[in-house]
């Protein structure tokens, strides 16, 4: 059974930092992109970042660009998110998904191409 779980989210002071991780689980992971996305009150989801499955690109949200980077330990099936300067509006949960192994897909910032997903962990951050 495929899964992703989310860690580290919490609550923090603004600009203060916090690295989320999202293990992967239930077959190999080598191939897929990975991407974080967030889901604030009262709004939509939408994408923060998304890294390559060999790791070699990225792409952020404007929003989070210059302040979050993501990373991946494909040896650990492991994504992480390295949120700095954290603001009032990065409050959200926080999503990790995974495409299709060699979906041939690059760096893919629409929910729609993510089929698996974590279950969401908090990020609360007071001005």
């Amino acid at each position: 059974q495929v899964q992703l779980v989310e860690s580290g989210g919490g609550s923090v002071p603004a600009g203060d930092s916090l690295r989320l991780s999202c293990a992967a689980s239930g077959r190999t992971w080598s191939r897929e992109n990975m991407g974080w996305f967030r889901h604030a009150p009262g709004k939509e989801r939408v994408f923060v970042a998304v890294i390559h499955w060999n790791g070699g690109w990225a792409k952020y949200a404007d929003s989070v660009k210059g302040r979050f980077t993501i990373s991946r330990d494909t040896a650990k099936n492991t994504v992480y998110l390295q949120m700095k300067s954290l603001k009032f509006e990065d409050t959200a949960v926080y999503y990790c998904a995974a495409d299709d192994a060699g979906s041939g897909r690059f760096l893919p910032v629409s929910q729609s191409e993510y089929p698996y997903w974590g279950q969401g962990t908090q990020v609360t951050v007071s001005s």
